[in-house]
């Protein structure tokens, strides 16, 4: 599978590939074919092994092979009959800076919902934090609105000392789906600060938790790759 390294720590001899697939794999440096440095951006061919890629080597290296000679390398840089360049394919955080990740509020919470559901993995800035705080708090309001409407067409709190059943059970019903999504947004915003995910555990501590939250939601993003991945796409500094 052809892909593109988003991040390579030659010293420490780890990094990551996104696939032509969409998905991440991790690597090591012995899963490299030979030895080489490659930089992020660089195309690759690898073999996928569930989450790791194997069997890495460069797709820049193997067309400037002695065999195949310099005519590959004309031929890509001359342009096609219409005139029009050609664009080079990019599968990793290059792809993300074009039009292919929406870095708006919106598109981080809608994200946070689907495609991040479970994604411990990763890296989450400030703004993909509260682009997901600010919808989810509306969601809340909307679901809290919604229950006690239907409980006051009701009748269930007119004086009668009943608990409004539906508004408790939507808001029950609310925080039960989206608990999950939370929890991997704080793992990835501590990754984005250098953190271990494990520290995600100070959030839930009583009279702790709401402090050590916004304290995690208010430092800037590390300005570095890190062991979780490269700099999020739109982080300027």
């Amino acid at each position: 599978m052809r892909g593109e390294v988003l991040h390579y720590d030659q010293e420490q001899g780890f990094g990551f590939i996104t696939g032509a697939d969409g998905k991440r794999y991790s690597f090591a440096r012995e899963d490299l074919r030979r030895e080489m440095a490659l930089a992020r951006g660089a195309e690759v061919e690898f073999q996928p092994n569930g989450d790791r890629a194997s069997n890495i080597f460069s797709v820049r290296a193997r067309v400037a092979g002695p065999a195949e000679g310099a005519a590959p390398t004309a031929a890509a840089a001359t342009p096609p009959p219409g005139g029009a360049p050609v664009v080079p394919a990019h599968f990793g955080r290059n792809a993300e800076n074009g039009t292919t990740q929406s870095t708006g509020l919106w598109s981080y919470f809608w994200r946070g919902l689907t495609t991040n559901y479970v994604n411990f993995s990763g890296r989450a800035r400030r703004k993909e934090f509260w682009g997901f705080c600010l919808f989810w708090t509306i969601g809340l309001i909307v679901a809290i609105g919604v229950g006690l409407s239907v409980d006051l067409s009701r009748g269930d709190i007119d004086g009668g000392g009943d608990e409004p059943i539906v508004m408790l059970g939507l808001l029950g019903l609310y925080i039960l789906l989206t608990i999950l999504p939370w929890i991997a947004l704080i793992v990835r915003r501590l990754h984005d600060l250098g953190l271990t995910g494990w520290l995600a555990i100070l959030c839930f501590v009583p009279y702790l938790g709401g402090l050590a939250t916004l304290v995690f939601a208010l430092i800037p993003t590390q300005a570095s790759d890190n062991k979780w991945g490269p700099v999020p796409a739109g982080v300027r500094f």
